[in-house]
């Protein structure tokens, strides 16, 4: 489902932990991390699709998690030209998101990254807030950072730890 612009629905997991760590996951057989992120499909909400893609990915169901919020719009990025299939009809030039950010209320045990039957992570972690958005592959990183600054008043409430990239960041027009 590609959109009239190029871009393919999609929802973002941000999932914390009850210390404020975020759940940081590997790709199968790379050395690529990043947060939980699937398609949305044309039968589902995004919640509906959040909630599916967080069971596929990490094995997590509804009872495991409370949803603290989410993004206020679509967030975008581009894909690099190099990874644009111009074959496909119509062509994805990217993905737009809705982010959700997510409160682990089961232990970490309940963590399965072999739930599915094709796994997309084989590794994960807990790591600081504002981590992901340096590590996370270079064309992700926009929309990392606009997601994280947008939730993080709702999980920091009072004291938001601020923006590592804050001061030297300059917007990119898309």
């Amino acid at each position: 489902m590609i959109d009239c612009d190029g871009y393919r629905p999609n929802v973002g997991i941000i999932l914390c932990n009850q210390d404020g760590r975020l759940f940081w996951a590997k790709r199968i057989g790379q050395q690529s991390w990043q947060f939980p992120q699937g398609g949305i499909r044309r039968d589902e909400t995004p919640t509906e699709a959040m909630y599916r893609e967080l069971a596929e990915e990490t094995g997590l169901e509804a009872c495991h998690v409370e949803i603290v919020g989410c993004t206020r719009h679509w967030l975008r990025y581009r894909l690099p030209k190099h990874l644009i299939r111009r074959r496909s009809n119509p062509v994805c030039i990217g993905q737009k998101q809705v982010w959700f950010l997510l409160r682990l209320v089961g232990e970490d045990s309940c963590v399965r990254l072999d739930a599915a039957p094709h796994p997309e992570f084989d590794s994960w972690r807990w790591v600081d807030y504002w981590y992901p958005m340096r590590e996370v592959v270079f064309f992700k990183r926009h929309v990392y950072r606009r997601a994280l600054k947008e939730l993080a008043p709702l999980l920091f409430q009072e004291d938001v730890p601020s923006c590592p990239a804050e001061r030297h960041y300059r917007p990119r027009r898309l």
